[in-house]
């Protein structure tokens, strides 16, 4: 009878232990998804913050000139440039962060700006609080001056630091 105890109590253990180091795999192989602390780059001098998104949500905001009267299909292109930009930044310096924004959808949001005064001070308060920034220029070939600063990507990040930054803007 003895006999028997013991090797349920041995099995109960090994199943337990299997359990707590397939959960210790996963959670390291996947993350925790509701509320993640990461670490989002900073403004390229080797400062990081580290910071937590409150709503558990991320995404990236494209900030358009308005000014420059570009047409829809170079706004497109420009902020297609401002994406692909933003996500290779992110990827290289904080794949943790881009992972948490590929889960949540990968969200974008495309607002406007007036000129390229409000534009670049855009840039640096998004800098400051520790945002990835991705500023386009155009090279001119189409319709607008070579050199114009069209886009600023901002993010991806956590939604409420990048509101903080862009929340005042309009949709485009």
């Amino acid at each position: 009878m003895d006999s028997l105890y013991g090797q349920i109590a041995v099995g109960i253990l090994a199943g337990v232990g299997c359990g707590l180091c397939l959960g210790w795999h996963f959670r390291a192989r996947f993350g925790n998804s509701s509320r993640a602390v990461i670490s989002a780059v900073g403004n390229g001098t080797g400062n990081e913050t580290s910071v937590m998104g409150e709503s558990g949500e991320f995404k990236m905001i494209l900030v358009v000139r308005s000014d420059l009267k570009m047409g829809k299909g170079k706004v497109a292109a420009q902020c297609s440039h401002a994406a692909v930009s933003a996500y290779k930044q992110v990827q290289r310096r904080n794949p943790e962060l881009l992972k948490q924004w590929e889960y949540c959808g990968q969200p974008k949001v495309v607002v406007k700006t007036n000129d390229e005064d409000s534009l670049l001070e855009l840039l640096t308060h998004a800098k400051e609080v520790g945002l990835p920034v991705s500023l386009i220029q155009d090279a001119g070939r189409t319709q607008i001056a070579p050199g114009s600063r069209t886009v600023l990507g901002i993010g991806p990040g956590p939604a409420d630091l990048v509101d903080k930054v862009t929340g005042h803007l309009k949709l485009y």
